[in-house]
């Protein structure tokens, strides 16, 4: 399925969200963000055979931030409203991805810059080619962080790390950002969708209820207190242990075999 500059595809019950906008490095435009919805939308409405999503980026990239492109740059200093893009296109976005009835899979198949590195670290498990870096760009053009970067980043690798590759601008190597827990795996760059996929298949085929109230787990802990999470993980087993996908499970360990699990 085409959309403006995205491609959806499907291999089984895995969706296959990929980026593309190759002349610009895949860089976000709004058109883009347009197209990303339709194609969440496309992801709905096939919410009960989809059970993973990949997100990648076509071509040499992941994606290279905001497509600045076209942007006007001639107005004066404290007219322009550089943010007003953020609660119109990309937060809905990000809240999506965040709700998403199913695992993230991401993989960083090159450049992931400013926005695109905030759509990069989204995914439940983050694969990165092993030339591939990010970069909070933002400082180059006279921006702050933005796309959620300032709580996810500290909540990953702590604030000493947040604030050097914020205020710096450096870029950070696949292999440092997997030696500082940034990332879960790096493979060199022609395995790197092959192995994806691999991953995404074994997601696919688990217990999908689960896991979805696992992504809900671990996105409200940070915000939780002990208590508050107690209750979470409570409410959450309950609904877990109601799903047809918890009699299997018990069942084919019972019967020593692999659980075949529906997702429901």
């Amino acid at each position: 399925m085409q959309f403006k500059h995205v491609t959806l595809d499907f291999d089984g019950s895995v969706a296959i969200l990929k980026l593309d906008h190759q002349e610009v490095m895949n860089a976000v435009s709004l058109d883009m963000l347009g197209g990303l919805a339709e194609a969440l939308d496309a992801i709905d409405d096939k919410r009960d055979e989809v059970r993973c999503l990949v997100i990648t980026g076509a071509g040499r990239a992941f994606c290279t931030g905001a497509n600045l492109q076209g942007r006007n740059t001639q107005a004066k200093p404290g007219k322009s409203n550089a943010g007003a893009a953020l609660e119109t296109a990309f937060h809905p976005f990000l809240r999506r991805l965040r709700k998403l009835h199913c695992p993230i899979v991401t993989a960083v198949n090159g450049p992931a810059a400013g926005a695109g590195m905030s759509f990069a670290l989204m995914g439940d498990l983050v694969l990165c080619a092993r030339s591939s870096y990010f970069l909070q760009a933002f400082r180059r053009i006279g921006l702050v962080p933005d796309c959620g970067s300032t709580w996810l980043l500290p909540r990953l690798i702590g604030k000493a790390r947040s604030v050097e590759l914020s205020l710096l601008g450096e870029r950070l190597p696949a292999e440092k950002a997997l030696e500082w827990g940034l990332v879960n795996r790096v493979y060199d760059d022609g395995a790197l969708m092959e192995e994806t996929m691999k991953l995404a298949h074994e997601l696919a085929n688990g217990p999908t209820v689960a896991l979805s109230l696992i992504r809900k787990l671990y996105w409200e802990s940070p915000e939780n207190s002990f208590e508050e999470q107690l209750n979470l993980e409570f409410e959450s087993q309950r609904i877990a242990g109601s799903a047809e996908d918890f009699k299997e499970g018990v069942t084919a360990f019972l019967e020593k075999r692999p659980a075949k699990f529906k997702g429901k």
